[in-house]
This record gives C-alpha cells, sequence and structure tokens, in this order.
C-alpha cells in the first residue's frame, strides 16, 4: 500500500448507539461521558479508496461495495459506491503513527460522517456489488424500528448534533458569577455553521463562538460566556450545519422516531443546575 499517493484527512468517528440511552423513557442519571462518550475525532492517514477501486477497474452494474473485517465476528457492511468513490479511505496511520492493534491495524475503512459501525476495521475484503448485501450488521442492527412497525434502513450520515461539555454532570457550580459554557459540535453532512446555548431550558437562544479550524465532520469546539445568578437553569445547546439542518429537540425527535430506534440519537440534551450548583441531566 506503500506505493500508492497518500492524503490526510481530520474526521469524527461516532458509534451509532451513541446517546442511546437518551431514547429512555426516564433521564438517565448519567455524566456526558457516559451518555455521549462514543466518539473521537483523529487525523486520519491512507489511500483513498477510489484510486484502488479505479485501478481494480469497476463494472458499470455495482452501485454498492462489501467491506469486510478480518475479526472474529467477519464484521460486514454495505457502502454506497458513491462515497466509496468519493472521500473515502483506507486508513492506515492514525494521528502520525501506524493504527494500533485495537483500531484496526494494518488498515481499516474510514468514511467520514458516516455511522461508526460502517467504519470496518480490520480491512481484509472489499467486494463490488450490484445492491446491499444485507448483512447481519446491517439487518438485525443499525436499523432504526419505528412507531409504526416499520424500520429506518441504511441511514449513514450522522445528523447534526452538539453537547455542552462543561459545565456538565459530574461537575458542580462554585458560587455564582462569570462561567464559560463549553461543548463540541459535529456533523457527517458537512461543516457546523452555527451553535446556539439556551440557559432556560430552550425559551431563548444566543449564539456561541466556533474555535478554529472549523472542518467538515470533525468535532467543532464551541464557547460561550455566562453569568450564572445562583438560581436553577437549564442548559442546552443546538448546532446547524452547513445544509442548514438544525438539532432537534428530544421531544420532536421522540415524535417522529419513537423510543425503539436505538440509533441516531441526535436530539437536545439538557443539564440542570440547582442552587447549590449541582449539575444533572434532565429532560426539558
Amino acid at each position: 500500500m506503500s506505493r500508492y499517493p497518500m492524503e490526510t484527512q481530520i474526521a469524527f468517528i461516532e458509534c451509532g448507539g451513541n446517546g442511546l440511552q437518551l431514547y429512555q423513557k426516564d433521564a438517565a442519571p448519567l455524566n456526558c461521558q457516559a451518555l455521549h462518550g462514543l466518539i473521537s475525532c483523529a487525523e486520519w492517514t491512507g489511500v483513498r479508496l477510489s484510486t484502488l477501486l479505479d485501478e481494480a477497474g469497476v463494472d458499470s452494474t455495482a452501485k454498492w461495495i462489501l467491506a469486510e473485517g478480518a475479526d472474529a465476528a467477519g464484521m460486514s457492511r454495505s457502502v454506497p459506491l458513491a462515497k466509496a468513490m468519493d472521500d473515502a479511505l483506507v486508513a492506515l496511520y492514525q494521528n502520525g503513527e501506524r493504527i494500533r492493534p485495537s483500531n484496526g491495524y494494518p488498515m481499516r475503512l474510514l468514511l467520514p460522517g458516516y455511522e461508526g459501525n460502517m467504519q470496518v476495521k480490520w480491512l481484509r475484503r472489499v467486494k463490488l456489488t450490484e445492491s446491499p448485501m444485507m448483512t447481519k450488521d446491517e439487518t438485525s442492527k443499525y436499523t432504526m424500528l419505528l412507531p409504526d412497525g416499520k424500520s429506518l434502513q441504511f441511514v449513514f450520515p450522522i445528523e447534526a448534533k452538539s453537547v455542552i461539555t462543561q459545565p456538565s454532570p459530574g461537575l458542580t457550580m462554585k458560587g455564582l458569577g462569570l462561567y464559560e459554557i463549553s461543548g463540541l459540535a459535529w456533523s457527517g453532512y458537512g461543516k457546523i455553521a452555527k451553535v446556539e446555548v439556551s440557559a432556560d431550558g430552550g425559551k431563548t437562544w444566543a449564539p456561541a463562538t466556533l474555535q478554529q479550524p472549523v472542518l467538515s465532520m470533525a468535532l467543532t469546539r464551541f464557547r460561550m460566556a455566562w453569568r450564572w445568578n445562583g438560581g436553577p437553569a437549564v442548559l442546552q445547546c443546538r448546532a446547524i450545519d452547513e445544509t442548514g439542518a438544525v438539532q432537534p429537540t428530544r421531544a420532536d425527535l421522540i415524535a417522529k422516531r419513537g423510543t425503539k430506534a436505538v440509533y441516531h440519537f441526535n436530539g437536545i440534551t439538557s443539564w440542570s443546575i440547582n442552587e447549590s450548583g449541582e449539575v444533572k441531566h434532565v429532560y426539558a
């Protein structure tokens, strides 16, 4: 692989089930890491999958690829050929060093913006196909059961999403005064265009400052000054990506998908602050 031209991309990888606890009826008494921690962002270096496919030759009837891992489970996912020919990488390096065994050594698939399960580790085979292969990893799992009994299948990009990391559950406010609200925002559809923050449970919103660089399909840090007066507050944030998609409220998402979807939760998360400064996860 080292003889091929390589390129580097900074991209997040998020588990499709990140935030699944927020589909539950009651707000889970968990911190930010436990609720939203199944995500990372790194610098990936490798060979464009399109380079390899062009060299091998692509049949005109092919519309999908099957990516297969060398793990014991033979983890396999179907990927649209259009994505494979766009920005997909066969990644060999992470943050400047060879990918570690736990992250897929010697090579893994990188599909910027797509759910993490599709970014097959220990990649051993890529097969061109006319249609999805309906593997166990995309039929019994990674589909979203809707209230009417139907399922959403092949929902690949991660939708616009954000979360406040400071302050968040497990942290305590140290008296009234000026604080910085900070968090992360991301979208599988491109760059984050704007993040808004509310301290009154979504009644009013104010724009946060985005920390540079703001990259496509990468984590973006946002910051905002906030003066806490010592009274109760409910902190929320919502992301808007460059396509104009706005992160929905939890109530709106549940109304659309129900509570059994499990995957792709991108509803707004709420942190409450009481008079003693304790921060908790709540539904608001």
